[in-house]
């Protein structure tokens, strides 16, 4: 049998074709399987061995379900490109992590000032819900390749112990504190290890398999607007300005459209593809 041919990852790492994975994250995405298979056999078609690159293959992958009018389906398979889009300066990423702990009911605040018993902390994200009292690095890479190493989970644990010694002195009465590191990117082994070995939560692309940022994401609709293909770069960099993050948003507040100079007819579209993307798996059935 004919081996796949070599690709090459964004770090630079070279890794055979993997099919079936194309294939998977296509319906993941939510393609029928006739179009998964269809852009999957174009997609292959056109890879080079040992020349064509991760990104050739997805920005093929996109341009083909565009092509065939799958919007939606185009905008979900974009989902981890679109979270880069959000930076470069990762504010916007904190506000994202904090819309989404918002609608998992956590009450939240974004780059708050924290005293610690050494010195004071700048915290991106605090969230609270009921007795617990959350912490959270919001650790975000606006480059494909990019890895959360364990250098992120030893800063913000000595930090997360500072701060909670402080808490206690200063008689809190939260009856549990979490530091947590929430990344875009895929964490190192080593740094999962020492977050497990802390009893820290880490949160990252594809970790833990039982709830990765992609599944909360996904499972709550919890879409960015830069997955949105019918915004123009523009358009998205205006919403972003205004702190205007999820694609929800402006299914709620449709006027957020017009403030950006958007005329109704093409906010009607927007917000209709909007709708489909975010649609959750339990509202596809």
């Amino acid at each position: 049998m004919k081996k796949p041919p070599f690709i090459i990852k964004a770090n630079g790492e070279k890794a055979h074709f993997s099919r079936s994975s194309l294939f998977t994250s296509l319906v993941r995405s939510g393609a029928p399987q006739d179009v998964a298979n269809s852009v999957t056999d174009k997609v292959s078609a056109t890879i080079r061995d040992g020349v064509s690159t991760t990104h050739d293959i997805y920005s093929k992958a996109y341009t083909l379900l565009k092509g065939m009018k799958y919007h939606p389906i185009a905008g979900r398979y974009s989902l981890k490109q679109a979270i880069m889009e959000l930076g470069p300066t990762g504010f916007p990423f904190e506000v994202f992590i904090a819309e989404i702990l918002k609608r998992h009911g956590y009450q939240t605040r974004i780059g708050v000032i924290v005293e610690g018993v050494c010195v004071s902390h700048e915290v991106d994200v605090v969230a609270i819900k009921d007795t617990v009292h959350v912490l959270v690095e919001a650790k975000f890479h606006n480059q494909p390749g990019m890895h959360t190493d364990v250098k992120v989970p030893l800063y913000i644990q000595a930090r997360f112990q500072d701060i909670e010694k402080q808490l206690k002195r200063s008689g809190d009465t939260h009856k549990k504190h979490e530091s947590w590191v929430v990344t875009n990117t895929r964490l190192t082994s080593s740094a999962i290890q020492y977050g497990e070995c802390m009893g820290m939560t880490l949160i990252g692309w594809r970790y833990p398999e039982s709830g990765g940022l992609e599944k909360m994401i996904e499972e709550a609709g919890l879409h960015p607007i830069t997955c949105l293909p019918s915004l123009t770069k523009k358009e998205k960099e205006l919403l972003l300005r205004k702190n205007i993050v999820l694609c929800k948003d402006i299914i709620e507040k449709p006027r957020l459209l017009a403030n950006i100079g958007m005329v109704s007819q093409r906010g009607s579209k927007i917000i209709s593809e909007a709708k489909t993307v975010c649609q959750t798996p339990m509202e596809a059935v």
